[in-house]
């Protein structure tokens, strides 16, 4: 394993990511420098509660996207990294509030020129992204969406990434796969 390889490996795990996740970041090189990236793949096919990249041209698949959303951002050289975030962890994958933090890192300091947020708008409240449904003990509260907060996604999404909110897009998505290229 290398130094680098070992790195990330060690950073990944106070993060309480899954093994899965885990694994995903060692295998796939994410690092905050673009020198340490190995390349990333032509295409990828993101599940709920994942994290890929793709490189330049590239092109993203993200299956059966009924109640979860997507975020795709857009790196100024074109490759695109995307998340899939479940409002229901799926096991073995990133909760909600662990998806946008997943993001960041893969994205590291490389610039990015937009973000994309698509899937079913209506069935999120925004903080889903920084405390999970799962996370929520007996008796709290858990939020209930009341319609479609697009502003509310994007700021928090802009906020997750560490991005300005004019970055983000926010749509609603009919059910089904979505495909970004």
């Amino acid at each position: 394993m290398s130094a680098t390889v070992f790195a990330a490996a060690l950073l990944a795990l106070p993060c309480g990511l899954s093994p899965a996740a885990q694994a995903y970041e060692g295998s796939a090189g994410v690092m905050p420098y673009a020198a340490d990236r190995p390349s990333a793949p032509a295409k990828a096919t993101i599940s709920e509660g994942q994290v890929k990249e793709v490189a330049p041209g590239g092109v993203l698949t993200y299956p059966s996207v009924t109640s979860c959303l997507t975020v795709t951002v857009r790196l100024r050289d074109g490759g695109l990294v995307g998340a899939h975030a479940s409002l229901f962890q799926v096991p073995g994958e990133l909760r909600s509030d662990e998806i946008l933090a997943a993001v960041k890192r893969s994205v590291g300091s490389r610039a990015v020129t937009a973000v994309e947020v698509g899937g079913a708008v209506g069935a999120w409240h925004p903080s889903y992204f920084t405390k999970a449904i799962e996370s929520y003990g007996e008796g709290e509260q858990v939020p209930v969406p009341a319609g479609q907060d697009v502003d509310g996604l994007a700021r928090v999404v802009s906020q997750g990434l560490g991005l300005p909110s004019t970055m983000v897009s926010v749509r609603d998505v009919p059910d089904g796969d979505q495909i970004v290229s």
